[in-house]
């Protein structure tokens, strides 16, 4: 596993709602969400398409693509065509910045 790296500023989340970014070689997606903070694989089990893309619901985000579902918090996918889980990584706040430390599952 690797360290955490700053990747955004909390500022910048709050007003966004969500960011795609590139994490050490890694595409994912940063999410705020209730006051919270989460980080997911910028990529749908299905098909490969780009989550980051896709409508955010509360904690479930939707692949543009097929609409196959997953919780932001687990990765777990939660509909169909979707069958296997995208990948969580850890997040971090340090004052105003927010550090992401990539999980390799």
């Amino acid at each position: 596993m690797t360290d955490y790296v700053q990747v955004a500023k909390v500022s910048d989340l709050i007003a966004s709602g969500k960011l795609i970014l590139e994490v050490e070689d890694r595409m994912v997606v940063l999410l705020y969400v209730n006051d919270q903070f989460f980080c997911i694989d910028d990529v749908c089990t299905h098909d490969g398409g780009p989550l980051g893309e896709g409508k955010l619901c509360g904690h479930e985000l939707a692949c543009p693509r097929h609409g196959a579902k997953f919780d932001i918090r687990t990765g777990a996918a939660l509909t169909m065509p979707a069958t296997e889980a995208t990948v969580v990584h850890e997040v971090r706040i340090e004052g105003d910045n927010v550090c992401v430390r990539i999980n390799e599952d």
